[in-house]
């Protein structure tokens, strides 16, 4: 009988997939579905691109360069200054188009999907940490102890700086990355956390369970 419910554990730990963020819809419904999904998952690749490409040259000035914000912001804002005064004056010599400033840069509605996306991430990724730390999935709990514990050791060899750009790179990377291998990253995590649930279950069998403990105190009725 033992022999037979253990394995009908592993056939329900084997038939448990998961399906990696607990979700069924497409990885662009995920991301929020607009601008920023779009971006994110590269269907507007010159959008893309750009800013990937803006973010390595801020990224190589302040990290390689060594550039102070402050003085990198005044930088930026004399030389386009001296741009549009040369290519206003120069206009009017030559009587060439002026220059046409736009009223908005950057839409409003871009910061609030990006907002709305981050704020939606960290609503459901602070209740899932509190749910993980109480110790419901032994796992799944070691498993986040030890890769933020690897993530901080990491930390302490790069700057803050780098930091940011390599965690841009891979926003900027994995969602494309996921939605072109699903189904493989899925079940390689699901192999993952098998494994491990595999190795608690013969740990708890092995080790935990013969611990010895005190008897139980009945509750108290009232």
């Amino acid at each position: 009988m033992a022999n037979d419910t253990s394995s009908d554990s592993d056939n329900e730990i084997i038939r448990a997939r998961v399906k990696l963020f607990g979700h069924e819809k497409p990885i662009h419904q995920v991301l929020g579905g607009g601008k920023v999904a779009d971006m994110l998952l590269w269907r507007d690749r010159n959008l893309s691109a750009a800013l990937l490409g803006g973010m390595t040259v801020i990224w190589f000035l302040f990290e390689i360069v060594e550039y102070n914000f402050v003085t990198l912001l005044c930088h930026i804002s004399i030389t386009t200054m001296l741009v549009l005064f040369i290519w206003s004056t120069a206009a009017d010599i030559f009587k060439w188009k002026p220059p046409q400033i736009p009223d908005i840069i950057l839409q409003e509605s871009f910061f609030q999907s990006l907002a709305y996306i981050l704020h939606r991430r960290f609503n459901q990724l602070l209740p899932m940490l509190l749910h993980i730390s109480c110790g419901i999935d032994l796992p799944i709990f070691l498993l986040n102890i030890v890769s933020l514990y690897i993530f901080s050791v990491i930390g302490s060899y790069f700057s803050f700086v780098n930091l940011l750009y390599i965690g841009f790179l891979c926003v900027h990377t994995l969602p494309i990355v996921y939605e072109r291998y699903e189904e493989e990253i899925n079940n390689w995590v699901s192999d993952m956390l098998i494994f491990l649930r595999k190795n608690y279950r013969s740990f708890k069998k092995n080790y935990l369970n013969r611990i010895p403990r005190g008897p139980v105190k009945p509750k108290k009725t009232q």
